[in-house]
């Protein structure tokens, strides 16, 4: 584990409840994964903090740490930059390397997949303007983010066509931010759009005109016209020099054949070069020079050179060729992956029809304020989350949670942005503003998943960080110790120590890990799977056993009351009532049951209490104060501790268990005055899931609950799992996943993200359902499945360990493939055109085969698995 400790400033409350803030922010915080402790000094209003950088980011801390009421202060900051330039894995890992080693710079990561960098450093030591300058001299670039919106000043957002590259990003911002009037412009190469900050005078014409002038297309995206196409050769750049250079390579072979003079056939051959390897030797060169480091790029560079020195002119121009066009497909595939990330990001609207007063006007989401009123028409996707309060329709919500089936949206409903009005009219009030939404945390924690380094990838890059400097030097060895002690022809030498040089660079090696995870993260997405980061999708594909929450998770965890026995002087009705009195600040489940009974009965009577001191009994139940007198609601076990269990209610009790009920005594400290059963069902299909799992791999499933015996027994046999435990306070349920740990070592939690938090934290990975709008699911859990629905889980468990071993085959196949190449190269058996072969292929060998993760269909896997049931 790789621990951060770090000291951070807090703005405490002022409010007189600060002690209770501050216990509330500690234990928050040691909830989450990858904290191993946080403690606050409250006179110094400092937080000490140590974590794992690799399981949780600053900026999910600092989020959470804001939201209970403590705010990090802008000391310690946290961003992820877009970088131009990045060819393969191997610059991500260099780039990565020097940034980390500067000053003040305390977690950095880089994305070869996503081309983006995720930095967290302390703003006292280095400044950002440090950090992008050693990238500069890094010769890499820098998407610049926005800077701070003034007053007068407006946002637009343009849809751009034609970018082939980022560094065709990078000249469109230029021009755009040239022009008079334009303080900033930001371009997101991978979701292709152009972000604007500029004077009101500036109008959206002029910016699409300046983009045209940079030969790419520019549309704004609140217009519904199509973005002019970019002239082809700026599209394909890289695709026509490889073209070019593979055509002069025919023209140098045919000459040659023809016998032709050979000088024209070598100015072939060299045309081919000049064409094939103009960026590969630029780039190259930028890694010498800026940071004194050698590159794959330069590598070739110097392969290609050194073969037209000794003349070989027709091997160094193929060594190009074959390079630039693995460069090419690699490039193809990467957009191919980067391509399911914008897919989610360009899911919600970037404009709402919002009424205000007599008035409906089209604004930027980022402009919509909480309680306005947005309409969406027939058609229209919904552009915020918020509570419908006029219409009705139908929705679809499956880019948020997945579900199928569209759902019925009535008054009082909750809707999430980026989800389809297919039919019917809606007036939503807004409860969320822009970044706060459902979509936009998802969005936001897929990003970060992405630069969460899972441990196969910390292992490979620490292999390579010691093998390729080895490998090097080497290969100076090979070309020099031969010619020096043994008198041995140079150039015989000098071209197997070429040879080794191609073939010792550690791409395939490097990029195996990430293009799996991210391409794995993105399939789950799209299914409404929220994987936060590579660590917890290996961590969930080598589970062996699952721990259930039994309510809200095996169950609907909409329980009916079936049962009201009276013991005293009150009907049933009255019990109920009194029941319901109590409960209503309650959250529980049980509660929710007795109140829709409660109401029921309030259609044919008017019963009324006034209510005050009402106080919870953790794991037990309820009391309060009726008209004054104080009543309890909950378990046997608080009656029981009251000294108010009689003989004939512990019959009732244990009939009641027995027919897989759960049981509410209500009394006094006095009196025992009435028993209600409480009756939930199991979900539908949760007996399908639990087979699923098995087939999958799960060895052991257990059920933990605070229900009573005989209810838990009777839901766990038709379940189907293996074992289970009742009556589990809060605390039980933390202490029976460390059992469960010490037995097994690896251990997944299923529960519904906000009663199991403890046990979601002490679990190997912490799964959360029905996670949709509901904040502390998606903050608690690793995975968060966003719909309640339990036939999810097999789903995310199946991707992941389909993940995992796509990872264990990219790794093997890579390490196989270098051992077996660099062994035949002493004998002099591998040319350099083979080398390249190797290298490159091998690279998009594990690209392809981790890309393989986004057409993942769990549909699919489960059809075939109940056909061969059947």
């Amino acid at each position: 584990m790789e621990t951060k400790t770090l000291s951070l400033p807090l703005i405490l409350s002022q409010n007189g409840e600060c002690e209770r803030c501050v216990n509330r922010l500690q234990e928050s915080l040691t909830l989450i994964k990858g904290v191993e402790s946080a403690t606050i000094n409250v006179e110094r209003a400092t937080l000490m903090l140590s974590y794992d950088p690799n399981l949780v980011s600053l900026s999910r801390l600092e989020g959470l740490a804001r939201d209970l009421g403590a705010g990090i202060s802008r000391r310690f900051i946290h961003e992820t930059l877009t970088i131009t330039d990045i060819d393969c894995a191997d610059c991500a890992a260099k780039l990565e390397g020097a940034i980390a080693r500067l000053p003040g710079v305390l977690y950095v990561s880089v994305n070869p997949v996503t081309a983006g960098m995720r930095l967290e450093y302390e703003a006292d030591q280095i400044s950002r303007g440090a950090i992008v300058a050693c990238i500069q001299e890094l010769g890499y670039r820098v998407v610049e983010p926005s800077a701070m919106v003034g007053a007068g000043q407006r946002i637009s957002v343009f849809r751009i066509s034609g970018m082939d590259c980022a560094d065709c990003a990078l000249t469109i911002e230029r021009n755009v931010a040239a022009m008079p009037g334009v303080r900033k412009a930001k371009v997101n190469f991978a979701a292709a759009r152009l972000t604007v900050w500029h004077a009101p005078q500036v109008v959206p014409e002029e910016v699409a005109r300046a983009v045209e002038q940079t030969g790419y297309g520019a549309s704004p995206e609140t217009s519904q016209a199509v973005a002019a196409e970019a002239p082809f050769w700026r599209r394909n750049r890289r695709a026509l020099l490889t073209a070019g250079s593979g055509l002069s390579l025919v023209l140098g072979f045919i000459l040659s054949l023809l016998g032709v003079s050979s000088l024209l056939s070598t100015a072939a051959y060299a045309l081919a070069m000049v064409l094939g390897g103009y960026l590969i030797a630029r780039s190259g060169l930028y890694s010498l020079w800026r940071s004194r480091t050698i590159d794959m790029n330069l590598l070739m560079t110097i392969a290609a050179l050194g073969a037209a020195a000794i003349g070989e002119w027709a091997e160094g121009a193929t060594v190009v060729l074959l390079f630039s066009l693995g460069n090419t497909l690699e490039g193809y595939t990467m957009d191919r992956a980067r391509g399911a990330i914008r897919a989610i990001m360009e899911l919600a609207p970037n404009t709402a029809r919002v009424r205000r007063g007599n008035n409906e006007l089209t604004l930027a989401t980022e402009e919509v304020q909480v309680g306005d009123v947005v309409v969406v028409r027939p058609g229209e996707k919904i552009p915020m989350d918020g509570e419908v309060v006029g219409g009705s329709s139908v929705v679809n919500q499956a880019s948020v949670t997945g579900e199928s089936v569209p759902v019925e949206k009535g008054l009082g409903d909750e809707v999430f942005a980026g989800t389809l009005n297919e039919r019917g009219y809606l007036e939503v009030r807004v409860t969320k503003p822009y970044r706060e939404t459902t979509l936009a945390k998802i969005i936001q924690l897929v990003e970060e998943a992405q630069a969460q380094k899972a441990p196969s990838q910390r292992f490979v890059d620490r292999f390579a960080h010691y093998y390729t400097p080895a490998v090097i030097a080497i290969a100076v060895a090979l070309a020099l110790v031969p010619w020096l002690l043994f008198g041995q022809p140079f150039g015989f030498w000098f071209y197997r120590a070429l040879v080794l040089l191609v073939i010792s660079c550690p791409c395939a090696l490097v990029i195996s890990t990430p293009v799996s995870i991210v391409s794995g993260i993105a399939s789950a997405a799209r299914a409404a799977v929220l994987i936060k980061g590579g660590a917890y999708l290996e961590a969930a594909g080598a589970l062996k056993v699952l721990a259930f929450d039994k309510t809200g998770t095996l169950t609907v965890g909409r329980p009916q009351v079936t049962d009201v026995v009276s013991l005293g002087k009150y009907a049933a009705d009255e019990i109920i009532h009194l029941a319901a009195a109590v409960e209503g600040r309650s959250e529980h489940p049980l509660a929710a049951a007795v109140l829709r009974r409660s109401n029921d009965v309030n259609k044919r009577s008017d019963h009324r209490h006034e209510v005050t001191d009402f106080e919870a009994v953790t794991g037990k139940g309820v009391q309060a104060t009726l008209d004054g007198e104080t009543y309890y609601v909950g378990s046997p076990r608080l009656f029981q501790e009251l000294g108010k269990l009689s003989s004939e209610a512990e019959r009732i009790i244990e009939r009641f268990q027995s027919e897989g009920k759960t049981v509410l005594l209500v009394g006094t400290a006095q009196e025992l005055l009435g028993i209600i059963g409480v009756s939930d069902h199991l979900r539908a299909g949760a007996g399908t899931a639990i087979a699923e799992l098995r087939r999958d791999g799960i060895q052991r499933l257990v059920m933990l609950t605070g229900d009573n015996e005989g209810t838990t027994r009777a839901i766990a046999q038709q379940a189907g799992v293996d074992e289970y435990r009742a009556g589990l306070l809060p605390e039980a349920k933390v202490e029976a996943v460390k059992e469960l740990l010490s037995r097994y070592g690896k251990v997944g939690m299923v529960g519904d993200g906000v009663n199991d938090a403890p046990a979601l934290a002490a679990a190997t990975v912490g799964i959360a359902m029905g996670a949709a709008g509901t904040d502390v699911a998606l903050e608690t859990a690793d995975i968060a499945l966003m719909a309640d629905d339990l036939g999810k889980l097999p789903y995310a468990m199946g991707l992941s360990r389909k993940a995992l071993g796509i990872i264990k085959q990219n790794i093997a196949f890579s390490l196989v493939i270098k051992a077996l190449f660099l062994a035949m190269t002493f004998p002099g058996w591998i040319t350099l055109w083979l080398a390249i072969v190797a290298d490159m292929g091998a690279s998009l060998l594990v690209t392809l085969n981790g890309m393989r993760l986004l057409g993942y269909d769990g549909a699919k896997r489960r059809d075939k698995s109940s056909s061969d049931v059947v």
